[in-house]
This record gives C-alpha cells, structure tokens and sequence, in this order.
C-alpha cells in the first residue's frame, strides 16, 4: 500500500496535543478558497514549470519526469509558488511501513503522530496500518480531516484512532459549497457521530468576513455539540484567516476578521460549556 507523502514534520507543537510527528498526504478532494497549503491538493503531473525556478539545480526533467534532489534543496519554496497544478515536486510515495521508519526515530521524544493532508482520509488503509504500528508503540493517533469521510463506516480505522480534528468550514450547506466546492452533511453526520464515540478532539473553523456566515456556523456548531461534552472536552479552535500561503487568486479578496470578532465568538462557545477555546 503506498501513497504520496508531501512532507513529515518530526517535531510539531501545533498539531495535537505534546510534541507530535506530523505526516502530511498529498491530494485533497475540496477546494477551499482559502486554503493555506495549496501545494497538498493535487499530484505532480511533471509538467516541468518547476524545474527553471529552483535557484540551486534542485529540480530536473529526466525522461519526462520532474526528479527532486533534497541534497541541493534550500527550501525557497519557488518551485511550489510556480506550480500551476497545486502540487509539489518534492513529494514521496511512501509505504505505511516507510512513513513508520521515519516515525520510530523520534519515538522517545513525542508523545503521538498527527496525520493531515491535503485530506489524508483519502487514504482509509494506510492510515489504519501505519496508526495501528504507532499504537503498538506507545504513541497517540490523531486525524486531521475535513470530514468527508464516512467514519462510521470504518471501525477498523476509528479502534486505533485516538481522536479527529475536524474542520467545519461553514454551516450552512450552500454556503459550505461555495467555500469548498461540497456540500457540508456528511461533515455535520461526522462531527456528531465522533463526538458521541468520544472520539472528536478538536473543532475548527476558519473565519473570514463575507466569505460565510461565521456566527451562524459557530452558534450551530456549539448548540450540535454541547451535548456531547461530558463525554470528552471539544477543543473548539478558531482561526482568523491570513494570506500567507494562500493562492494568488483569493488571497487579496478575503478579508482578516478582526480581534474583537474572534473574542465575540468565543464567548459565544463559552456560554454554550465550552472550556478549551483557542483563537488563533
């Protein structure tokens, strides 16, 4: 079983709980107009575009295939800022069983692994197996998605899955579509079937004004998922959008929401028993 990994990041603060190896898939099946990583979304096609932008002859076009030399790589990111497919030639098609190998080295020194994408629930197997070695050994599992997949049909992966992060990009529906490209039932069947298993870790939503009904969404999420706080704490983390990494098309058109706003909806979330709220 292989996939494309974009990138592993052996040390991370910022995706779950303690120090955590954070493993990156390629490929995503929305397209959120303010997506930060855009370069996970699609596989290289080798086009080439790439390969005259790297400053330091990093990237070749050998038999009709882009080759990635990590040796010469300075990590100026121009290869991705040109791509015109929303991909990466630096990815590496990886086993479950390799992504482990790189994982084990840092064993003593986190406390779990954290896998996102792209949307790594693309990939239901390979998460199943490389999650089940991590659990063997002593590590948390974590899930980055944003929802599309029907977890309650897949125990396997949810018995060795210690939580998902779940991304609620909007409430309603038509304007979830406008946001991503799909409708958001299955996301809210998600968010309510992993809360009732204590399986939802954390909740986020990404807030930019005028793009979608942000305290509807947070008010409807919180009034979803209240219910459920005795049987795990839900993180609830809201996020301002930022242009850095956005596309070039939607970045000047968004707006940043304001400090204020952000406090607004968090109190929002506090009152309906919410303690583990985080602005960022």
């Amino acid at each position: 079983m292989v996939v494309t990994v974009n990138k592993i990041i052996p040390f991370s603060t910022v995706d779950g709980p303690g120090n955590r190896t954070a493993i990156f898939l390629q490929g995503c099946n929305m397209n959120c107009l303010y997506c930060h990583n855009p370069e996970t979304r699609s596989k290289c096609v080798h086009c080439g575009t790439c390969v005259s932008s790297c400053p330091t002859g990093a990237l070749s076009f050998e038999g009709q295939k882009v080759v990635y030399n990590s040796t010469k790589c300075i990590h100026c990111d121009r290869c991705i800022n040109v791509c015109p497919h929303d991909s990466s030639p630096k990815t590496l098609d990886m086993t479950p069983e390799q992504v482990w190998q790189k994982v084990e080295n840092q064993i003593p020194f986190i406390r779990g692994i954290t896998v996102s994408g792209g949307e790594c629930t693309l990939y239901p197997e390979f998460l199943t197996e490389l999650f089940t070695l991590a659990q063997a050994h002593g590590l948390s599992t974590l899930i980055d998605s944003n929802g599309t997949l029907d977890f309650e049909q897949y125990p396997d992966l949810l018995a060795v899955t210690d939580g998902v992060m779940l991304d609620i990009k909007a409430g309603n529906s038509e304007e979830h579509k406008r946001v991503t490209g799909w409708d958001n039932s299955l996301v809210l069947k998600n968010a309510r079937f992993l809360a009732s298993k204590a399986k939802l870790y954390e909740v986020r939503t990404v807030v930019s004004p005028d793009l979608f009904d942000a305290e509807q969404t947070i008010i409807q999420t919180g009034d979803m998922l209240s219910g459920f706080l005795s049987l795990r704490p839900i993180r609830y983390k809201l996020i301002s959008y930022r242009p850095m990494g956005v596309r070039q098309q939607y970045k000047d058109t968004l707006k940043i929401p304001a400090r204020e706003q952000m406090e607004y909806y968090a109190r929002l979330l506090a009152a309906k028993g919410f303690k583990d709220i985080i602005i960022i």
